[in-house]
């Protein structure tokens, strides 16, 4: 199958399965003598395993190393757990990160009149000097 094909199948975009064979997260596929790409089931079926990878918040690297316990069929259930598991340490880190982010913004909108005033403590709270 062609690229096109092989983006509708996976879910993952053209470009980004360029992008994927450029960085070497994904081997570069056949190619026809006139140059263009070919892809198998098997490609594809790579293809899913990075989309789904990337819909769980995985980075570049991370499926890089999803990838490779994958196809390493002498790996330990352990060491996939445990890149599992690092990834969800890190996703909550973000998720309190951005819970604080968001409770400054609020506490910030409530102390904001919204009127036609031009004094506005949001601005004044973003133009303030970071504390050391």
């Amino acid at each position: 199958m062609n690229i096109g094909e092989a983006s509708a199948a996976s879910g993952v975009s053209a470009k980004m399965i360029r992008y994927y064979e450029e960085i070497g997260l994904i081997r570069a596929p056949a190619r026809t003598a006139s140059g263009y790409r070919t892809y198998t089931e098997a490609d594809v079926h790579v293809l899913r395993f990075v989309r789904r990878a990337r819909d769980l918040g995985f980075s570049v690297e991370g499926i890089g190393d999803l990838l490779a316990l994958w196809q390493d069929r002498s790996r330990q259930s352990a060491d996939v757990k445990r890149v599992a598991l690092d990834h969800v340490a890190a996703l909550e880190t973000k998720i309190a990160e951005l819970r604080a982010m968001a409770d400054t913004l609020r506490d910030l909108a409530e102390c904001c009149a919204g009127d036609s005033r031009p004094d506005c403590p949001i601005l004044a709270d973003l133009a303030k000097e970071p504390s050391r």
